[in-house]
């Protein structure tokens, strides 16, 4: 059932799962991203997630080879990294510096991404790709299935809402109304939460995924469902289950009935003014600021290496590991 495009679920962009039971720490209260959309994915369950940290900093795709480096390897890598995030080379990486990298990086993922996936869609580089040609490739498979298959369902998904759903997507990125996309609304279609066009989309895919029972509000229990499933049905739920309950009622459900309505969703997932970049940077110097001046040093980045990136001794991260650029 996996297709490329379904991969992009939203709410966010990008993390993986994998926590280092060394380096996992509990959340601290002032912690920055506590209480924004990506909170689910940076804090699995409970604990804090350095992998979402890895990938914010070096791009999702940028990062899968620091697996396989060893500590030290993966230090000097580090090292160069810093190097070039330090624009003014004064030897410390400020917020701006360091949300600037954050941002390239991010660019650079979606960018290459797109790239690779243009060209396998549209190996002669045409200037659009019709929806039939798209729908062809990625689906296509299902015209030889029956209704039946087409329809049965996994967790609340199917081969046919799958297709519904990037349908819909592609009609929202599709500006000009030619049922085919260019390059950048295609861009749009894959990395809809980097798109101020696609926020409805956005918003709409995010309440298909939790509203389980289709009463077109998100309850607690369908809120909590999207996070943790106990192994069994009377298993008492972890400390920080509990803590995600009162999040939904002190940060997430504003008008306190009880459910998050379309207005408290679109707060939640695309709050206006919202800086990620930004935010990510702050959690990251306050990871490593040891001596709390707001900046941190090669040292002090060094030091906390893995926040930043992966080794083989953390067994998790993954990093920008280019062989022309080291």
């Amino acid at each position: 059932m996996a297709t490329y495009s379904a991969v992009v679920l939203v709410v966010i962009v990008a993390a993986s799962v994998a926590i280092s039971s060394t380096s996992a720490s509990s959340i601290p209260a002032d912690l920055p991203l506590e209480h924004t959309a990506f909170h689910g994915k940076h804090f699995e369950e409970g604990e804090h997630n350095t992998q979402f940290d890895h990938d914010a900093f070096l791009g999702a795709d940028e990062a899968k080879k620091f697996d396989e480096l060893t500590p030290e390897e993966s230090k000097r890598r580090l090292g160069v990294i810093v190097d070039r995030i330090d624009e003014d080379k004064d030897g410390l990486v400020t917020l701006a510096e360091l949300k600037n990298w954050i941002q390239y990086t991010q660019k650079r993922y979606i960018d290459e991404d797109v790239g690779r996936l243009w060209r396998q869609h549209n190996p002669d580089n045409n200037k659009t790709i019709p929806w039939e040609v798209y729908r062809k490739l990625i689906y296509g498979f299902l015209d030889d299935l029956s209704k039946e298959e087409r329809e049965a369902e996994d967790n609340g998904i199917s081969y046919s809402k799958m297709l519904a759903r990037d349908r819909r997507r592609w009609a929202v990125a599709d500006q000009d109304l030619d049922d085919s996309l260019t390059r950048e609304e295609f861009t749009a279609f894959l990395h809809p939460e980097d798109h101020p066009t696609m926020k409805d989309v956005v918003l709409k895919e995010t309440i298909d995924d939790l509203d389980k029972d289709k009463d077109g509000k998100i309850s607690v229990d369908e809120y909590i469902g999207d996070m943790y499933r106990p192994a069994e049905s009377d298993d008492p739920e972890p400390e920080w289950v509990l803590s995600e309950r009162e999040a939904f009622a002190t940060h997430r459900d504003l008008d306190n009935d009880g459910y998050l309505n379309e207005a408290e969703v679109r707060q939640w997932i695309v709050p206006q003014d919202f800086d990620h970049a930004e935010s990510e940077a702050k959690h990251l110097i306050f990871e490593a600021d040891m001596d709390h001046d707001e900046q941190l040093s090669k040292a002090e980045i060094l030091d906390k290496y893995d926040v930043f990136v992966g080794s083989q001794a953390t067994d998790f991260g993954e990093a920008l590991a280019r062989h022309d650029e080291f």
